[in-house]
Order: structure tokens, then sequence, then C-alpha cells
């Protein structure tokens, strides 16, 4: 099970710990993503995804399906 936004594509990155005396050490910078079941009235049933909590408040301004299509994805892709 990947840690990737299904939507938004957002995936951990790399990076590093820096240390007072720059010693560097590699780090995940891992998203914050939550399953999530969200109720689609254009076909009135509920869909299980994994989403970001920042594409999830995208959701919530404007739609799962307008963020879909601005994505340029379907339901199908995302489920």
């Amino acid at each position: 099970m990947s840690r990737r936004c299904s939507i938004s594509g957002k995936k951990p990155l790399a990076g590093n710990n820096v240390s007072h005396a720059h010693n560097a050490t590699r780090r995940w910078q891992k998203p914050n993503i939550q399953t999530k079941r969200l109720f689609v009235p254009e076909l009135g049933r509920t869909v299980r995804v994994k989403v970001s909590t920042r594409a999830l408040r995208t959701i919530g301004k404007v739609g799962l399906m307008t963020y879909l299509k601005k994505k340029g994805l379907r339901l199908k892709d995302v489920v």
C-alpha cells in the first residue's frame, strides 16, 4: 500500500536532517494521507479514496467530480 494521494499524486519527499554541526542524515517527509468515504451526489453513492488533506480541503470547496475533471481524471482512476 503506497503512501500516495490517488488524486493529487502527492508522495513522500526525501531530504536531510541537518544537525548544528552540519551532519546530514537522510529523512522522509511524508504527506498526510487519509482514507475517506466521500459522497458523490452525481452518482448518489459513496466512494472510498486515499486522499491528502490538502486535496480533501479542495474537494470540500469545489466537489469531487469538479476536482477530478480539473485534474484530468475519472472516478474509475481514483477508486
